[in-house]
């Protein structure tokens, strides 16, 4: 068996989940997000546990049986609780703002950038230089802030950017001065 595959997923009261023709849809107070499985895999729902269950063990089948129930788990988890992403700023003059639901970006170079969230993510700003995405879909929070941060990654020498909160970034050392 899959470590993964086999571990049950609890869900959490408030959260109704649903399985129907190979997709699962868990409806929760944050919102609702549904996930396709393979044929191959069944899902079973005792009391408040769920669990994948898998008819064979071909080498393919068994990989998807970790993969759905993690999918299904962060779904569980994401109708439940959300997802934020914490993002921050380093630089002179490096600042965010929220203009309606976007978010702009002073971030060095002649213009504004301006980043439009994609439905069921939203940017918050608590502090000119930190970023919050929120959502309820993992995948897709996660990607919002990846894009957000290859918007101005941060360079190798001073580390100026947008970089996750708490990411180390290794930097490189300046030229040797002439002796």
């Amino acid at each position: 068996m899959s470590r993964i595959g086999k571990a049950p997923i609890t869900v959490p009261g408030g959260v109704t989940v649903s399985v129907e023709d190979g997709v699962l849809k868990a409806k929760g107070p944050k919102g609702e997000l549904s996930v396709p499985f393979h044929k191959a895999l069944t899902v079973k729902q005792d009391g408040d546990q769920l669990v994948v269950e898998r008819d064979n063990d071909k080498p393919e089948i068994r990989a998807q049986h970790g993969l759905a129930r993690s999918l299904i788990a962060n779904a569980v988890q994401g109708v439940s609780d959300g997802y934020t992403i914490n993002l921050e700023l380093r630089g002179v003059g490096f600042r965010a703002k929220m203009s309606g639901k976007a978010l702009e970006l002073a971030i060095g170079y002649s213009h504004p950038v301006i980043i439009d969230p994609p439905e069921g993510v939203t940017f918050a700003v608590p502090e000119p230089t930190k970023i919050d995405v929120t959502g309820i879909d993992k995948q897709l929070v996660g990607q919002v802030a990846a894009n957000v941060r290859r918007v101005r990654k941060p360079d190798a020498y001073h580390g100026k950017g947008v970089r996750f909160l708490g990411e180390h970034i290794p930097l490189k050392p300046g030229k040797a001065g002439a002796k």
